[in-house]
């Protein structure tokens, strides 16, 4: 693991298609080795911000680095040590779930990729699914296909999409569980986006909540409900996705 303090670190990064401003000027760091959970509407720079921390948007101006480097200048150098996972984002569906994971796995450079394959399959029930062509999947088996690509060269950085969409609340509990387990075991540091609430007062240590492309609180899930005065961060997400202005 990176041995910087900041797995994470972005300053006045901003971000405009046209008129459109989809990241206002956003400073933020995220610790190595934490689970932070980014929050915010439809429209609020969420999605934006991940890809830029992909590398797959450059940003209008600003600074961002990850896991050391300069994301910018250097991305490449960073882009081994990170990985992806979205329900949104499908794998070559006429491909099997083996040939995904082999296809990523030698992109990623993994070290006894066979069996990484075997032993990430069997973590994830995907092991009478491997020679299964991933668009023959259901919804449910192709969010944990998706995740075993993830994992599959154990990364320092994991985003993660929305990581349990789809999923039914038995399913979706054990991929909580596994991630969390995978991310003490590994001590990966896991920036994820989620419209689930409970699923981020479980997991995450942080929380940066946005609205209209800047950051307008952040803290962890306990600071949130006490400074909001509310039960739970459903209730806490709808006052800052209705405009209650409370700033950082």
């Amino acid at each position: 693991m990176s041995n910087q303090e900041h797995a994470i670190e972005a300053k006045d990064l901003r971000k405009t298609f046209g008129a459109t401003t989809a990241v206002d000027g956003i400073d933020f760091t995220v610790k190595a080795g934490s689970v932070t959970a980014l929050l915010g509407g439809n429209g609020a720079g969420k999605t934006t911000t991940i890809s830029i921390l992909l590398g797959l948007l450059l940003p209008t101006s600003g600074e961002i680095r990850v896991l050391g480097r300069d994301i910018l200048r250097d991305r490449f150098n960073a882009l081994h040590l990170m990985n992806f996972s979205s329900p949104y984002v499908d794998l070559p569906n006429r491909l099997t779930v083996r040939q995904n994971l082999t296809v990523y796995g030698n992109l990623y450079n993994v070290p006894r990729l066979k069996a990484r394959i075997d032993e990430m399959a069997e973590q994830l029930q995907l092991s009478d699914l491997l020679d299964r062509a991933h668009g023959s999947l259901s919804a449910g088996q192709k969010t944990r296909a998706t995740l075993a690509k993830a994992l599959l060269n154990k990364p320092q950085l994991l985003l993660l999409d929305e990581p349990t969409a789809s999923l039914d609340p038995d399913t979706a509990d054990w991929v909580r569980t596994l991630l969390m387990d995978y991310q003490k075991e590994a001590r990966t540091t896991i920036f994820m986006a989620s419209h689930n609430m409970y699923e981020v007062e479980r997991m995450a240590d942080d929380v940066i909540m946005m609205r209209q492309g800047r950051i307008v609180d952040r803290g962890s899930p306990r600071y949130l409900l006490e400074t909001y005065e509310r039960d739970n961060l459903e209730e806490v997400f709808l006052d800052i996705a209705r405009d209650r202005n409370l700033e950082i």
